[in-house]
């Protein structure tokens, strides 16, 4: 007895095609309705199973109901000159009002019961010149993406420094300034009196002594209110700087 016409309705229909390249998991679906008014179970099986990974592989689809599935073709060296003789198909039977067990229903259904499809797989590459497009593409892409987050962390860090940190930066600068203003004319005065008291001094006869002179406590004295300008003249420059970063 020949056995009964497929009920589901497949798409596609006859071929299921892969688009490569196949250096990694390729992916394409398959559509299954049921147009009927019962529940029909259904199993899909090809003849490479080391080499599609398929979800769901079994099931029950509902009356007037559709489900996907999908057949995930996994990695391997593609060989143009050799055709593909992977085939898939699926198969089907029409289930019981009172099923509670699915692989009995299986077990149970007679040859006549069964109906099945077969689909064959077709691989496909780009084309060249297709392969360039898409290269051209991601750099666009990417070159656009790379603009966009420059120019969000450019407008970030602009909105992070509000008008009222700005306004507290501006006061500690000029505080600073005024401070090394100041002990800028510390060391000029230090350097006056320097020289008041090195004239003083040749005037009068130089006693021998290991202790050191005045004069050489004085010249001491200049050089180290120089590097304190320096540090804090450094000190701005960092508080700006930290600002700006944070």
């Amino acid at each position: 007895m020949a056995r009964q016409e497929q009920v589901l309705l497949l798409e596609p229909q006859h071929e299921l095609k892969f688009r490569g390249p196949f250096t990694d998991v390729v992916t394409t679906t398959l559509k299954l309705s049921n147009p009927t008014d019962r529940n029909v179970c259904f199993k899909v099986k090809t003849t490479a199973p080391r080499r599609y990974c398929v979800r769901p592989n079994s099931g029950v689809i509902d009356a007037g109901t559709s489900i996907n599935v999908s057949v995930m073709l996994q990695p391997f060296d593609y060989d143009p000159n050799e055709k593909s003789k992977h085939k898939f198909m699926v198969q089907s039977v029409l289930a019981p009002s009172d099923m509670t067990d699915m692989e009995g229903v299986w077990k149970d259904a007679k040859p006549e019961e069964l109906m099945d499809s077969k689909l064959r797989c077709v691989f496909e590459l780009p084309a060249e010149n297709e392969k360039t497009h898409d290269l051209d593409s991601n750099k666009i892409l990417s070159s656009s993406v790379l603009k966009s987050e420059s120019s969000s962390l450019s407008k970030s860090m602009s909105s992070s420094l509000d008008d009222g940190e700005v306004k507290k930066i501006v006061e500690e600068c000029k505080r600073l300034q005024v401070e090394v203003q100041r002990l800028r004319e510390e060391n000029k005065q230090i350097r006056e009196d320097d020289g008041l008291r090195m004239r003083k001094t040749s005037a009068m006869p130089a006693p021998h002594s290991s202790s050191s002179s005045p004069s050489a406590m004085v010249k001491e004295e200049g050089p180290s209110t120089r590097m304190l300008a320096l540090c804090v003249l450094f000190l701005v420059i960092g508080v700006i700087i930290g600002k700006l970063v944070l």
